[in-house]
C-alpha cells in the first residue's frame, strides 16, 4: 500500500514539474511563448493564410524564371487541392510592379488536374535574375473561405 502512495506522489511531482527540462535552469519561468513555426516541405517560403488555416510554399526555380506555390495544410504537412482556375500575386521589385499569374500544373502520377490540383506555377524572365521581392495577393479564395491582401516577402515570408 505505501508503495502505491509513493509510486502516485512520484508521478504527481513529475507532472508538476512541467517545463522545466535539462537545458533550462530550475525555477525557469516562460516569459515569452514559443514561436510556432512550421517547416516548408521543399524548403521554400512560408505564407500563412487568415488564423493558420492554410500555407501557401513558394519555391523559385530560377533558371527556369519560375515560381512554384503549393497549397498545403494548416500544419504544412498535407497538400490542399483547390479548385481555383489561377491567382495572382502582385509583386514589387525596387518601386516597379509586376503581376504573378499562377496557373494549375497537372501531374497524372497523383492525378491533379486544373480543377483539382494543389500546384500552381508562374514564370517571369525577372524571376531569372530577381530573388527579392514584395508580394500581394489580393484575393484567393477556396473551400468555402476568402483571404484577401496577403502580404509577403519573397524569400523571408509573412510568418
Amino acid at each position: 500500500m505505501k508503495l502505491d502512495h509513493l509510486l502516485f506522489l512520484g508521478v504527481l511531482l513529475t507532472g508538476l514539474a512541467g517545463c522545466t527540462g535539462k537545458d533550462e535552469p530550475a525555477g525557469h519561468a516562460h516569459t515569452a511563448p514559443h514561436k510556432h513555426e512550421h517547416q516548408p516541405p521543399h524548403g521554400g517560403t512560408s505564407v500563412v493564410l487568415g488564423e493558420e488555416q492554410f500555407h501557401l510554399e513558394f519555391v523559385r526555380n530560377a533558371s527556369a524564371g519560375s515560381l512554384s506555390c503549393y497549397i498545403l495544410d494548416a500544419h504544412m504537412e498535407n497538400f490542399v487541392r483547390i479548385e481555383a482556375p489561377s491567382f495572382t500575386v502582385q509583386t514589387e521589385i525596387n518601386g516597379a510592379r509586376q503581376i504573378l499569374e499562377f496557373k494549375p500544373v497537372t501531374n497524372p502520377a497523383t492525378g491533379e488536374k486544373e480543377g483539382s490540383t494543389s500546384q500552381f506555377e508562374a514564370t517571369a524572365p525577372w524571376l531569372k535574375s530577381t530573388a527579392q521581392f514584395r508580394g500581394t495577393i489580393p484575393k484567393m479564395s477556396f473551400r468555402d473561405q476568402s483571404f484577401t491582401n496577403i502580404n509577403f516577402r519573397f524569400p523571408e515570408g509573412n510568418e
